[in-house]
């Protein structure tokens, strides 16, 4: 399932707060902070993203591709592991701003569950 968001944010603002852990918590409300990434995210980084009530899930990106503005990356344990694919866009229905994207594949009940908050978030993000 894609959830997307557009705003005014120019693309090459969005992909780097896209791409830097140290601000995901700043327009993801369910992140509290990162551990073990510093800097810009690279293939093969680990680390621990920490939620809300002391919840810590581990994570691994899998790939970034800068002159495509994609990454994807595998967050949890085995089994319960999910990935999520995503991305910057530039421009979005009236040409302006940028769109980011994330494409989640997890079964469909836990992305229902998820979106409304995966949704606030890119708004934020895209918002600038």
């Amino acid at each position: 399932m894609r959830i997307e968001a557009h705003g005014p944010r120019p693309v090459d603002d969005t992909w780097e707060q896209y791409t830097r852990p140290a601000a995901w918590s700043e327009w993801a409300p369910q992140i509290r902070a990162v551990r073990g990434v510093t800097g810009r995210i690279g293939a093969g980084d680990r680390g621990v993203v920490h939620g809300p009530l002391l919840v810590r899930v581990p994570f691994r990106i899998v790939s970034v591709d800068p002159a495509a503005r994609r990454w994807t990356w595998r967050v949890g344990v085995g089994p319960v592991g999910v990935v999520l694919d995503h991305g910057v866009d530039p421009g979005g229905p009236d040409g302006s701003g940028s769109t980011a994207w994330a494409d989640v594949h997890a079964p469909a009940l836990l992305v229902r569950g998820y979106a409304p908050l995966a949704r606030l978030a890119l708004r934020r993000l895209v918002a600038g």
